[in-house]
């Protein structure tokens, strides 16, 4: 595997999966997802999407940012679950909290070109992913958009970590295999992306 990308699959079992579903669905309902669009063109995203913590990740005609409330409701964040920061807490190897969990909804044919995480101050942290539902074909890239990738299929409970040399590496979602979970009541992929925004 490559420098700083750590891959566990299986981290959670299935209680354990049902557990933080039911702690991040409450958490949603209070920040609905939306879809949102690239900037300059205006294009939508095919995946839909919403965040929890003291900022969100948003993407609009302006650019892409973060900031301290939803794009269409106007409100705070809801919090990060407890259960999401022990995970956090426990695989991260960096002493300060995350600031930041994107919450991205993948359903049949949505999908995440190859894109690095680059809009934080401190690249020192980790960006720690968990995928809850339906397996998805995850590619990982390299330092280049240009540099060569490779396909990891990410079921429900596993986590990833990208860090360290790793931390800028391109990424995306080729596609979702739908029927492969029954996790998420409609179907589809849940990813939380945990991230640290600012220098602490």
């Amino acid at each position: 595997m490559t420098e700083g990308f750590v891959y566990y699959p299986a981290f959670l079992d299935s209680a354990a999966q049902a557990t933080i579903l039911r702690q991040v669905e409450p958490a949603v309902a209070g920040a609905p997802p939306y879809t949102p669009r690239m900037p300059r063109t205006g294009r939508p995203f095919s995946v839909r999407m919403t965040n929890l913590g003291d900022l969100g990740w948003v993407s609009d005609r302006k650019g892409y940012r973060y900031q301290s409330t939803h794009p269409e409701t106007g409100r705070p964040w809801p919090p990060i679950p407890a259960g999401l920061l022990r995970i956090w807490r426990r695989l991260s190897a960096y002493p300060h909290p995350p600031e930041a969990c994107l919450v991205n909804y993948y359903g049949e044919g949505a999908r995440m070109g190859l894109h690095r995480d680059e809009d934080e101050e401190d690249f020192s942290a980790p960006v720690l992913s968990i995928s809850l539902g339906d397996t998805a074909i995850f590619r990982l890239g390299g330092a280049e958009r240009s540099s060569a990738t490779r396909a990891i299929k990410l079921s429900s409970g596993d986590v990833v970590i990208l860090a360290g040399p790793s931390r800028l590496r391109y990424h995306g979602i080729d596609r979702i295999i739908p029927g492969t979970s029954d996790l998420v009541k409609e179907g589809g992929r849940i990813n939380l992306t945990l991230r640290r925004v600012t220098r602490p």
